[in-house]
């Protein structure tokens, strides 16, 4: 299948320039997530996923996410890159509970050491996520945790009919 891809202006990326496998790199973009009315984490020492067709994932380390907000969650995923995921809970200070809208990669796979620790949540499930003080754009498709900003074009996987890229 040919994708129409989008040409990148200044200062930005193409995703369909991203690799496969994904690559991890740390960024130290101020990126802040909010729940419920409240500060879920805040933090300038992420780690960006990328993958060819996605918008990156940005994960945050475990420490930068405020007390009390990530819960144990039930179930598992298996990435056939990263390995397999553990879920968690995201809890807001009012009690609110956004269900297994983040994960992390306790025993990684070789190649992603670097996101032990770190923690990815789903955009779509927060009140509000931001790069640089910049709203990020969740990825469709609710499977995928994309953050999508003015930094990078597409097309994105997610939407409906991009599920064979």
């Amino acid at each position: 299948m040919t994708v129409a891809r989008e040409v990148p202006g200044p200062g930005q990326e193409s995703v369909w320039d991203y690799p496969r496998p994904p690559r991890v790199e740390a960024s130290d973009e101020v990126v802040q997530i909010r729940f419920a009315g409240g500060a879920v984490a805040r933090s300038t020492r992420t780690l960006r996923v990328l993958e060819t067709s996605h918008p990156p994932t940005y994960y945050v380390p475990e420490a930068d996410f405020a007390p009390g907000t990530l819960r144990p969650a039930q179930g598992s995923t298996r990435c056939e890159f990263k390995g397999d995921a553990a879920y968690f809970d995201v809890v807001g200070a009012d009690g609110s509970v956004a269900r297994s809208a983040a994960w992390t990669y306790p025993e990684p796979m070789p190649g992603f050491e670097a996101l032990v620790g770190h923690v990815a949540v789903m955009p779509g499930a927060m009140d509000e996520c931001r790069v640089d003080d910049e709203v990020v754009t969740p990825q469709q498709g609710g499977f995928y945790g994309g953050w999508i900003t003015s930094r990078v074009v597409g097309p994105f996987k997610g939407a409906p009919g991009t599920w064979g890229w």
